[in-house]
């Protein structure tokens, strides 16, 4: 069998993929965020005003979009970074890191606002 030039960098393959399917872990709980807000607040807090409503809903939307930008950034990251691994060009990314965690961030403040708008 021949070599390939993926084959002298397997290690760092190999981490890669583990940190793609990390952040696929990560997409899928921020998913189940959404869900787990709307499920709670419509099936628990009937009572409440349509301010609440509307929150939750947006929470659960926002939290889906989120998720799924997750998937979609990390998916770039994961084949931008095959390919400098291979052409030995690595360079750790700042600018995908900040966006992620730009993401979650905004999805963690909104859970937060619901929550102080259902307790106030």
């Amino acid at each position: 069998m021949e070599k390939t030039t993926s084959s002298k960098f397997i290690q760092q393959h190999l981490a890669n993929e583990r940190t793609y399917l990390a952040w696929v872990r990560t997409a899928i709980a921020i998913i189940g965020i959404g869900f787990l807000v709307i499920n709670l607040h419509f099936n628990f807090l009937p009572q409440h005003s349509a301010g609440a409503d509307l929150m939750a809903n947006i929470i659960g939307g926002a939290a889906v979009i989120a998720g799924l930008l997750v998937i979609g950034f990390s998916t770039y990251s994961y084949f931008g970074k095959m390919k400098t691994i291979d052409s030995e060009t690595f360079k750790p990314e700042k600018n995908s890191i900040l966006a992620l965690t730009g993401i979650i961030t905004a999805t963690m403040i909104l859970f937060g606002m619901y929550v102080g708008f259902i307790f106030s």
